[in-house]
């Protein structure tokens, strides 16, 4: 086999590793915000654990299998309109979340965090179930529900994910109170999607946050051979100092912002004399970034 062939390959299963893996801590740390802190407290929250939180209430059924119910439902749909590469992943997440959800409420039975203190419980509870989300996200995953509603309905629809996704919550938390009889519950309800709504926002974009470099060094080689082992581009450019009239070059490179301090690293050790200009970037896509998104 040709060893290029197979190094991408094992980058692309190391990849995808890594993205189930991602998912899995994801929907427990969702499960811990949920299960620990909202519920007990009888906040309630959008989507399909919203749902389940209201039959919970009402009826006592366990959360774990409603959530798996609805959602199953959903999936079945989604495979039918959106496809498997959609799904393959929201499938994952869906079953994770429903045996993370039994486990946690078996170690934490009898466990009554922040009983009297509600919001606090909202804004601890909305952290985990924000971060929780956001890791899914950014790990190209998702938990279903009114997720999967919003992307079906933009399908035949022109109307946006996220005011899907807003009005579908909207709904059920208020619908919360036919079930709570308490306003304020549902003041909590409604704090606690905004919360999850910026956490998810904060996790996400930290995650897709990308620098860009312009490198001028004598030594632009050795630099852009070091920079090159960390599978990012280098572009070298030929320019004209105006003051001093001589040629030289100067090297554009695009990187994950986390990818800054090595970078940095790598151009000090090099050329501690080099000229080095950094700044952030609103957005990258192609090959080792983003997907570019448009509208078909």
């Amino acid at each position: 086999m040709n060893p290029t062939l197979l190094t991408t390959s094992r980058q692309v299963m190391w990849r995808e590793m890594r993205d189930y893996l991602m998912i899995a801590l994801g929907m427990i740390l969702y499960g811990i915000g949920w299960t620990v802190f909202l519920l007990p407290n009888d906040i309630t929250t959008g989507g399909v654990p919203g749902i389940a939180s209201i039959i919970y209430w009402a009826t006592g059924f366990p959360v774990q299998y409603t959530y798996f119910v609805i959602n199953g439902i959903l999936l079945l749909l989604a495979l039918k309109i959106l496809g498997f590469r959609f799904s393959i992943k929201t499938i994952f997440a869906v079953f994770v979340l429903t045996f993370f959800l039994s486990v946690i409420q078996k170690l934490t039975a009898g466990l009554h965090l922040l009983h009297d203190q509600p919001f606090m419980a909202c804004v601890l509870g909305a952290s985990f179930c924000g971060s929780g989300i956001g890791i899914a996200f950014s790990s190209n995953g998702s938990t279903g529900g009114t997720d999967i509603i919003a992307a079906i309905i933009n399908k035949y629809r022109d109307i946006t994910l996220g005011r899907v996704v807003m009005i579908c919550d909207m709904i059920i938390i208020t619908s919360s109170y036919f079930v709570l009889k308490d306003w304020e519950k549902v003041v909590y309800g409604f704090v606690t999607l905004y919360v999850c709504s910026f956490v998810l926002d904060q996790i996400v974009n930290s995650a897709r946050q990308s620098v860009q470099f312009f490198i001028i060094s004598k030594k632009y080689k050795e630099i852009g051979t070091e920079i090159n082992a960390l599978h990012r581009g280098v572009t070298v450019i030929d320019a004209t100092g105006l003051y001093t009239g001589q040629e030289q070059k100067i090297m554009f490179v695009l990187a994950k912002k986390r990818q800054s301090t090595t970078i940095f690293r790598i151009i000090n050790d090099i050329d501690p004399n080099a000229f080095v200009s950094q700044s952030a970037v609103i957005g990258v896509y192609g090959e080792g970034f983003d997907h570019i998104k448009v509208k078909k």
